[in-house]
């Protein structure tokens, strides 16, 4: 039996966490794991990681309905999210990716992150 994807997914943002707070220190990144959605009848799982300096987040779902996909969009704190996200195959994704994704999009740099 394969590994359930949520704790794949959340062990690898684990590590990339580790990595990310001794890389950059002032990057503090808060991260969320919400299993609601399934108690309103959603058959998904979110993860949230939060910059509060820079106020922006990375979202991340695990939808039943489309198995092996992350769906994933860069957003901010302060604005609704939208109803489109990007997807990456499960298997693309890893600690390096996560680790790039938060250094990039939570660092002072203008937004310009599209991967």
């Amino acid at each position: 039996m394969s590994e359930d994807p949520l704790k794949i997914l959340s062990d690898q943002i684990t590590e990339a966490h580790t990595k990310i707070q001794h890389a950059h220190q002032h990057i503090n990144p808060v991260v969320a794991v919400r299993r609601g959605l399934r108690d309103t009848g959603i058959p998904a799982d979110v993860m949230t990681v939060d910059c509060l300096r820079t106020r922006k987040r990375i979202m991340m779902i695990l939808h039943d309905k489309e198995p092996g996909t992350l769906l994933y969009q860069f957003g901010s704190l302060d604005i609704e999210a939208s109803d489109e996200f990007q997807r990456k195959a499960l298997s693309e994704v890893n600690v390096d990716l996560l680790f790039g994704w938060m250094g990039d999009y939570f660092s002072d740099k203008p937004l310009a992150y599209k991967n």
